[in-house]
């Protein structure tokens, strides 16, 4: 090593979340991991700092400080897909301007999709270019943030002397990172409560031959590369060894075509069943009490091109997941005028079919008491070619998955975030301007007319919900969650202890979360207003329990309520 001796570093984590990962807790993406995989792979006695932009903002002069000390601190961020988090607020434009301008001591370095693609913050807008960042930092990173920091620390900070572009050769080239960066876990808000991460298996779309979606990022990688099923399975090692519990195997376009067969020359090449056994064999082995094991994308146009591998495929990964898991379907538009001018995936019809044959097998409940894999159903708005009639068409389409009596989890509909590198360039925000009444139309008539229908069938009043986490206090009530993919948000108008997990009796729903209270419920301390919640709870029973109260065992409370006291205890 020529230059300095790099031997304090701080990580400050603005958040991703782009089409294939996701890093807002309780999730934590690859990026972070990666990057003090690769600080510790020079200086294994390096001190590496991880922040949170949320803890950031709530201890602002003492990470100042920290960082002021530290040799190199490195920024990750890039929302290219907007959402709504209940886990914490992506970090700000503002806030990644003028942060780095307070550190005078760190060399500065910025990575992660924004330092490639840009920043977004909510759909409907064009992404700011990352170029904007570059007089903020030392180094605005486009190319694979991990091997950069590698190189720059391996070369004394000394910026000259190293590639902002480079991007790896290979996953072999990142294994030690992923493995050794797995520690920084420790370090997460989330950890020892409801941390999960990320897991990547591949980069880049499998359409990319066909220039994918018009709006997407992951065919801009360009040829498809495969990270080895026994590098994915170590670095889960690594991360359970640390604590790790939870996981999300969630990192790439299409999880169904992880090593498929003529990738690169087919746009839906032929799936390997057998190549997505051994890796979820492989993580059942080196983890045996995980606690969640979930998915996230799945291209549809794979589903529908290759019905017995999707099949086969979907019921190995009910055989090592967790329940309560969802494949993401980019379907994006059921307007079939759309779909051919923006090149997505799949025709209303064919989006249809991949829809009940998930459904076909996925449909089961599990023992948490969420169905074990349903798809979910993601619209964007916006795209070429749009018109009024694209919006009868989608709505249409989510009417015939009701009437036909398949399930799926949730529906997401967002506007399209312009990004300056992909076709929607070229188009901008006009349409999304232009429709902007028909979208909001369109979305208060899917909430209510297709999400609370469908919730009701996936999660039934009475239906217990199992290991939920309590997670913030809201309008005297309490929001909870089940550790995984695509959550459901649990409203309990009651004030509980955070930082619990809990099962969850649902008593009503919402159009996108249900409401509930905690099972069993003590009947002898439980509010008026819960009690009446329980399902075929009476006004008379009610008064009744009120009057009675304390009970001294469940069998003496059924002596008046029935059968109801299933749902309840007595604490004394």
């Amino acid at each position: 090593m020529v230059g300095k001796l790099v031997e304090k570093v701080v990580i400050i984590d603005g958040y991703v979340d782009t089409p294939a990962g996701l890093g807002v807790p309780p999730y934590l993406d690859v990026f972070p991991r990666y990057v003090a995989g690769a600080v510790w792979s020079v200086n294994p006695s390096a001190q590496v700092l991880y922040f949170t932009v949320d803890y950031v903002r709530a201890h602002f002069s003492e990470v100042m400080k920290i960082c002021n000390e530290s040799d190199l601190v490195v920024f990750i961020a890039g929302v290219i897909v907007p959402g709504k988090y209940l886990g914490g607020e992506p970090i700000k434009e503002e806030e990644l301007t003028l942060w780095p301008q307070l550190m005078r001591k760190p060399i500065k370095v910025l990575g992660g999709p924004v330092a490639r693609f840009g920043l977004g913050g909510v759909g409907g807008e064009i992404a700011t270019p990352p170029e904007y960042f570059s007089k903020y930092f030392d180094l605005v990173v486009p190319g694979d943030i991990e091997v950069v920091v590698h190189d720059l620390v391996r070369e004394g900070l000394r910026v000259d002397y190293v590639d902002p572009h480079r991007l790896r050769e290979s996953y072999r080239e990142i294994r030690e990172f992923a493995i050794k960066g797995a520690r920084i876990v420790t370090q997460h808000p989330n950890y020892g409560k409801n941390l999960i991460c990320e897991i990547e298996t591949y980069r880049g779309c499998p359409r990319y031959i066909t220039g994918g979606c018009s709006f997407c990022i992951e065919p801009l990688w360009g040829c498809v590369k495969f990270r080895d099923v026994e590098d994915v399975v170590e670095e889960i090692r690594a991360l359970y060894e640390w604590g790790v519990r939870c996981f999300r195997i969630g990192r790439q376009p299409d999880l169904y075509a992880y090593w498929a067969k003529d990738t690169g020359v087919e746009e839906f090449p032929k799936p390997r069943p057998e190549v997505i056994e051994r890796l979820f064999r492989g993580i059942r082995n080196v983890a045996p009490e995980l606690e969640t094991l979930h998915i996230d994308n799945v291209n549809p146009g794979t589903v529908y091109h290759h019905p017995r591998e999707a099949r086969e495929i979907t019921k190995i990964i009910i055989k090592y997941h967790t329940p309560g898991d969802v494949a993401a379907f980019g379907i994006e538009s059921a307007d079939p005028r759309v779909v051919r001018l923006n090149n997505l995936k799949v025709m209303p019809d064919e989006a249809l079919e991949a829809i009940r044959i998930i459904c076909e097998v996925g449909s089961v409940r599990g023992w948490n008491g969420l169905p074990e894999l349903l798809p979910g159903v993601n619209f964007v708005c916006g795209l070429i070619g749009e018109t009024k009639e694209t919006y009868y068409l989608n709505y249409i389409f989510l009417k015939k998955v009701l009437e036909l009596g398949y399930l799926i989890r949730r529906v997401n509909i967002r506007q399209v975030l312009v990004l300056p590198c992909t076709r929607m360039a070229s188009v901008g925000t006009s349409i999304i301007r232009r429709h902007w009444n028909y979208f909001q139309s369109f979305k208060r008539k899917v909430r209510k007319e297709i999400d609370l229908p469908m919730l009701r069938k996936v999660v039934p009043k009475g239906t217990v919900l199992k290991r939920a986490f309590t997670e913030a206090h809201y309008g005297g009530g309490t929001y909870a969650r089940q550790v995984g993919t695509y959550p459901l948000l649990i409203w309990c108008p009651m004030r509980l202890e955070l930082g619990k997990y809990m099962d969850f009796l649902v008593v009503d729903h919402g159009f996108r979360s249900v409401v509930a209270v905690p099972y069993p419920l003590d009947v002898n301390s439980a509010p008026l207003k819960v009690l009446k919640l329980i399902p075929g709870m009476t006004e008379d029973k009610v008064r009744k329990i009120m009057r009675m109260r304390p009970f001294k065992s469940v069998s003496e409370l059924s002596e008046v309520v029935g059968e109801l006291a299933k749902y309840f205890t007595v604490k004394n």
